[in-house]
């Protein structure tokens, strides 16, 4: 057990939901610091029966501190984390920033636990839409060895933060109205809507989320051979982001196979039953922990290639589970 753990971003929509993770989970420790920007310091949050009181986001703050749980924008992880890290901290970081970093881990605990043991005081928490597909991806990459992935994803809208989520149910209720709404986060109305775009342009015509699609999945399953198509749209949807996904593998993989395959995967629930119209949906898989599968079918436009769809939280496993898994495995194996 650690002795002194500190959760950043604590006031975050990540962030409190990895309160409510360490409460749920019982993630052990002796002293937790809760850590944000000048905003909400002095707020006061209670965790486990104890208030405690919201502390700046400044480098003295990680005296003593032993391990760090943290959501923050890229810029702030940026800044923040090589202080921490000469402090002496171990951080779990859920930022974009260090992601790409060689020498830092990015980690699913299903996926690649043993990379943490790599880690130089920090280990990387993927992005929430591939963190989904990476846990659907890997018993097959074991079984069959992925050669291309084809993926599109439906992501909601919390995925944006809390002022995404805002802008959906006051964007929602102007249109119903026949108001006027000024979004806060998207650049179109995102109420019966679906925007083409999640991230900034980058090279040959793909988005900064579409890319790390690509670049995360080789990192955690260690294969820069992977071919990936992605396509990343926000949809009208709350939360839990939904991805339609089509792999072609080496060796053939057969749709009972594939179920098979996913049913003994950890972390992954199979729903799949056309006939009885049961598959994985949002409003099924929201404030639940795992990767859902369904609609699980051989892809007829090509050769040792099945397709599917999968749902899952993205403030959940997407993010906040994860991060709070890494810190589990951690503190049971470092």
């Amino acid at each position: 057990m650690y002795d002194s753990v500190a959760v950043v971003g604590a006031t975050g929509a990540v962030g409190t939901l990895i309160l409510r993770l360490i409460e749920e989970r019982k993630f052990p420790y002796k002293k937790m610091k809760l850590i944000a920007s000048g905003r909400s310091a002095g707020k006061k949050i209670k965790l486990n029966g104890e208030e405690i009181v919201v502390e700046e986001l400044k480098p003295e703050v990680f005296d003593g501190v032993q391990l760090v749980i943290a959501s923050t924008p890229d810029d702030t992880a940026r800044d923040f984390i090589p202080y921490a890290k000469e402090r002496g901290c171990l951080i779990v970081d859920e930022s974009g920033y260090w992601r790409m970093d060689p020498t830092v881990p990015l980690v699913i605990p299903e996926v690649n636990a043993e990379d943490i043991r790599k880690h130089h005081g920090l280990i990387s928490s993927p992005n929430c839409s591939t963190t989904q597909m990476v846990v659907a991806l890997k018993p097959l990459h074991d079984y069959g060895k992925v050669k291309r992935v084809i993926v599109s994803t439906y992501q909601a809208t919390s995925g944006a933060g809390l002022a995404g989520t805002r802008d959906l149910v006051n964007g929602t209720k102007a249109f119903l109205e026949g108001k006027d709404y000024q979004m806060e986060t998207f650049p179109y109305p995102i109420a019966f809507n679906c925007i083409p775009q999640i991230g900034s342009e980058k090279e040959r015509g793909y988005t900064s989320e579409e890319l790390k699609l690509l670049y995360e999945t080789r990192k955690i399953l260690g294969d820069d051979t992977i071919k990936v198509c992605p396509t990343a749209v926000r949809v009208p949807v709350s939360n839990c982001h939904s991805e339609s996904i089509t792999v072609e593998t080496e060796k053939k993989i057969t749709v009972e196979k594939a179920r098979e395959l996913f049913a003994a995967m950890p972390g992954v629930i199979v729903m799949d039953d056309l006939k009885a119209k049961n598959y994985p949906m949002p409003w099924k898989c929201h404030d639940t922990n795992e990767v859902y599968i369904g609609r699980i079918r051989e892809d007829i436009s090509a050769e040792n290639s099945i397709t599917f769809w999968c749902v899952s939280d993205n403030l959940r496993k997407g993010a906040a589970t994860n991060a709070v898994q890494i810190a589990e495995w951690i503190q049971a194996n470092l």
